[in-house]
């Protein structure tokens, strides 16, 4: 069987982190800023971790 493209979309969206959870950004934090709470626009500083089902889709996509 051949080897699997990495989905570069993907690639360019999550990280890896070196104890192998899958880390993505948050969305909603580029305009429209002023209406937001400052608690709201500090949550969406943070990471998120990918979990369930979606996670091993992830990992698929990134051929690890």
């Amino acid at each position: 069987m051949p080897k699997l493209k990495t989905h570069k979309g993907t690639a360019k969206r999550i990280k890896i982190t070196g104890s192998g959870k899958i880390v993505r950004e948050r969305a909603y934090g580029n305009h429209i800023l002023a209406k937001k709470s400052k608690a709201r626009k500090r949550n969406m500083k943070t990471a998120a971790e990918i979990s369930g089902k979606i996670k091993k889709n992830v990992k698929t996509a990134l051929g690890v």
